[in-house]
């Protein structure tokens, strides 16, 4: 375990202040660098963090699957390529067919473990 050292104080032209050795100075240097080094790897995770969060809500919102989608199967229009299992189906995480309902289920369960 490392020995805690306790600074030398100094009065310099009426000013308290710490005197460093050379090798305590640049050991102070390269934590500080270490610790710039951390701070900005830590500012592009968060960024990062955001926009996968950003690009998640706006994939939720494409695959979110509405309470009537019951439309006839076949249908291009239709946001499903067969009618959809009901909406507490696919909350619950159930398999269906539907692409669109599987990835919206995918997203929530996921969204329910982070909160």
């Amino acid at each position: 375990m490392a020995r805690h050292l306790q600074p030398r104080r100094i009065t310099l032209a009426g000013r308290e202040a710490v005197a460093l050795t050379v090798e305590e100075y640049e050991q102070l240097i390269a934590s500080r660098r270490q610790i710039g080094g951390q701070s900005a790897r830590v500012r592009v995770l968060a960024h990062q963090a955001k926009r996968t969060e950003k690009l998640l809500q706006e994939l939720e919102t494409l695959v979110h699957v509405p309470a009537d989608c019951q439309e006839p199967e076949g249908t291009l229009s239709s946001p499903c390529l067969t009618s959809c299992a009901t909406e507490t189906a696919t909350e619950r995480g159930e398999g269906t067919e539907c692409l669109r309902c599987s990835i919206a289920a995918l997203l929530r369960r996921h969204r329910d473990m982070a909160s």
